[in-house]
């Protein structure tokens, strides 16, 4: 293969001619022209590659690595810059509507007083809860539904960074032009946390890293590293009360205050979905969808239907469905199922919440008039998501 030491090529007739000193050639001469020559014949050689053609290419692994690690140095810069940073940060790791409510409270202290800069933060943080969402299992129920049907590892869902944050930042950039002029006053508050926080935090992270490494490693569901997590802090809550500190955690009580009309609604609705599903309905609108016109432009057309419906029903559909895609596309099914509830202030639970926390401040009309500038955003995130995923060579 080419010219190797230890290895005899036979060299060309020709060449050996040219090769052979004549009476009167000068050393110099004799050895330069002889090199030169030898040069071109191993040039000639078809397996050898030249120095252009010779490239270090990066694999998905290493290219997904680096996304990660930007993603967290991101994170640590992110409180540091505004609102809608913040939040999409945190939802990478809270639920969306969880991240909505903390932000919501946030902005409406801050804005106290002026209408118009609550309005505005209230829609950044609906759209940065559902972008910072997409791109994480835990960030969005749509995303935790995907991922543990299976359709998806952890790891890949990390190729909708860039994707989601362009369908932020751009209707974010947009919103900027119409801030009001000013900012909010600032006090100086001294708070503190409560003996046994900082405990909660550390245990909320681990049951994360828990619930990825039994799923990666052990193949259990997510949910087995959540209910872990959960006797966890029962425990935690147990021999923090005993020495009578200021933090009462009873998970029990907790339960109570949940909205179980809520969880009754959308059990009443997948219920109706897995109905239609053993009826035959759903194999019908899968062949109509996926067969008969693309997964890419179901996929897609699930994101502006997601804005009027809900996407949790609309994901849970698909999966019934079980249309047969590799996985950038179920990466689409759930960047747009994440994103596009951001068009409507209805159109996902983050922006129902802050439309109660709010009141007359943030109204579906007043979410309306942003929706080119979010739209826009959504089109840019899909065309973002097609350009990395064959550059990363999904």
């Amino acid at each position: 293969m080419g010219c190797q030491p230890g290895k005899v090529s036979r060299l060309p007739s020709a060449l050996v001619s040219r090769l052979t000193p004549e009476p009167g050639d000068h050393p110099d001469d004799i050895h330069g022209s002889s090199i030169q020559e030898l040069l071109k014949v191993c040039t000639r050689q078809a397996n050898v590659p030249t120095a252009a053609e010779i490239k270090t290419p990066f694999t998905t692994q290493q290219k997904l690595t680096v996304i990660i690690i930007l993603i967290w140095i991101i994170g640590v810069l992110i409180f540091k810059l505004n609102l809608g940073l913040s939040t999409f940060a945190l939802s990478v790791v809270l639920a969306n509507m969880t991240t909505a409510l903390v932000m919501g409270a946030v902005a409406l202290g801050l804005g106290r007083g002026n209408a118009k800069f609550v309005t505005l933060a209230c829609i950044n943080i609906v759209v940065a809860s559902n972008a910072g969402g997409a791109f994480c299992p835990f960030g969005d129920v749509t995303s935790l539904m995907i991922w543990q049907a299976g359709k998806l590892a952890f790891l890949p869902f990390f190729k909708l960074f860039v994707p989601a944050l362009l369908s932020w930042l751009i209707p974010a950039a947009l919103m900027t032009l119409a801030l009001p002029k000013g900012g909010p006053e600032s006090r100086a508050e001294r708070v503190s946390t409560k003996p046994g926080a900082t405990a909660v935090v550390l245990l909320f992270a681990a049951t994360i890293i828990i619930s990825v490494l039994m799923n990666m490693l052990l193949g259990l569901p997510p949910v087995a590293g959540m209910v872990l997590g959960l006797g966890l802090l029962q425990g935690l809550a147990y021999f923090t009360q005993r020495r009578k500190d200021d933090l009462v955690l009873d998970s029990f009580r907790e339960m109570q205050r949940i909205e179980w009309d809520t969880l009754l609604f959308f059990f009443g609705i997948m219920f109706s979905i897995g109905g239609l599903a053993h009826l035959g309905w759903l194999a019908l609108a899968n062949n109509a969808l996926y067969a008969g016109l693309s997964p890419t432009l179901a996929n897609i057309f699930v994101g502006p239907l997601s804005a009027v419906l809900d996407n949790v029903p609309l994901v849970y559909a698909v999966l019934q469905m079980n249309p047969q895609m590799d996985e950038s596309q179920w990466l689409l099914l759930a960047l747009s199922a994440g994103v596009g509830g951001s068009m409507l202030s209805i159109g996902s639970s983050a922006g129902i919440a802050l439309m109660g926390l709010a009141g007359k401040d943030y109204t579906f009309g007043k979410h309306l008039r942003w929706l080119p500038a979010i739209a826009l955003g959504f089109a840019a995130s899909v065309i973002a998501h097609f350009a990395l995923t064959v550059g990363l060579g999904g």
